[in-house]
């Protein structure tokens, strides 16, 4: 598996004027945040100081911006950290990252394409496979194994 820089949060926009940004969350909360020192931010190490939960997300103060011109230069910011980083997953888990672009194939053994992304509207995780030819279909984890660096996808949802 390679150390691919995973996105834990976006900035979106400055909070205040004192240089505190922000946040829309990817992760579990803002309290995870607190467990990462820095953060890679565009090819720049963004050290954090504080984060709280804020509207629509958290709130955090990074050493590097001191003010509300710079925290608003960061708008669109990702901020990133190796997949090394995140924390042992238990058994059956798996972080949505390690399962962008690994090849997909039916229960039958037909290549089906590979995942593009992985949506979660409410009812439990879906993934998104793009077929060779571009086109593109949806199937709940529930009917997916991953396994061997690859993701079966039960045929009946294959479609």
């Amino acid at each position: 598996m390679t150390d691919k820089p995973v996105t834990l949060a976006v900035i979106i926009g400055a909070h205040g004027v004192t240089g505190e940004v922000r946040l829309k969350l990817f992760g579990e909360g803002a309290e995870t945040l607190k467990s990462y020192g820095g953060f890679d931010a565009a090819g720049r190490t963004l050290t954090l100081k504080s984060v709280r939960p804020g509207p629509n997300g958290a709130v955090a103060r990074f050493a590097e911006v001191g003010d509300r011109s710079a925290a608003e230069a960061l708008r669109g910011t990702e901020l990133t950290v190796p997949r090394s980083a995140l924390p042992p997953l238990g058994e059956g888990e798996y972080y949505h990252a390690d399962l962008i672009d690994l090849p997909c194939f039916s229960s039958e053994g037909e290549g089906l394409g590979h995942v593009v992304a992985v949506e979660n509207f409410g009812a439990g995780d879906i993934i998104e496979v793009e077929r060779p030819n571009g086109k593109r279909f949806m199937a709940p984890m529930h009917a997916v194994t991953i396994a061997d660096g690859r993701a079966v996808v039960e045929a009946a949802f294959a479609v």
